[in-house]
């Protein structure tokens, strides 16, 4: 099993634009880091719609839902997606939400439940390996989520599709983490929509 973080970040290194709110989750000007994965077949097949790109993007799309049996995010991620993703979200695992405001369990449509944990990190990332079996569990966001898994060193690799634009403000992934840590190229893969860079931890 392998704990994993996958996020579209900007060429200037924004993950989401400036003044993220629930009616605006990607915040003002963003996107573009999201418009690359929307158009994409296996992100379509996901959210139950027919049609999108078949291309190298979608593969690698593709193969982030095969690999991965349960996600971590923050429950900012959570408000904020909830209306988009709708009765069948395109996890299609279970979701573990960092919470300080606990809700029972949600179950939606295609295999997507969203458990809310108020114990923590480590709470959640434990519930989360027991729920992934021998799938990978990945920590999908906000940044600050991320940003907490990254600092208590429990992330194994890190993939970032770089997006060709700039946005020029906005919130990053990388402000004010731990510095010291290791990292070593995986893969990188290289389209016109994105620049897909795989990095792992050295331990």
């Amino acid at each position: 099993m392998t704990v994993t973080a996958d996020l579209a970040m900007s060429l200037d290194g924004y993950i989401a634009g400036p003044n993220v709110t629930l009616d605006n989750p990607g915040g003002d000007g963003a996107e573009p880091l999201f418009e690359w994965i929307h158009n994409l077949a296996s992100w379509r097949e996901r959210q139950g719609m027919s049609g999108g790109e078949e291309n190298r993007d979608s593969e690698l799309m593709r193969e982030w839902f095969d690999a991965t049996g349960a996600v971590v995010m923050g429950r900012m991620m959570y408000d904020t997606g909830e209306e988009f993703w709708g009765d069948n979200p395109p996890f299609r695992t279970p979701v573990f939400v960092l919470t300080h405001r606990p809700r029972p369990t949600l179950v939606k449509e295609g295999g997507t439940t969203f458990t809310f944990v108020s114990e923590g990190i480590h709470s959640a990332l434990q519930q989360a390996k027991a729920a992934a079996g021998e799938r990978n569990v990945d920590i999908a966001g906000g940044a600050s989520t991320v940003r907490q898994y990254l600092d208590a060193g429990l992330v194994d690799e890190l993939q970032l599709h770089v997006v060709p634009a700039l946005l020029g403000d906005g919130l990053r992934l990388f402000g004010g983490l731990e510095a010291g840590r290791r990292l070593e190229v995986a893969r990188v893969v290289d389209t016109p929509l994105a620049t897909h860079l795989k990095y792992r931890f050295v331990k």
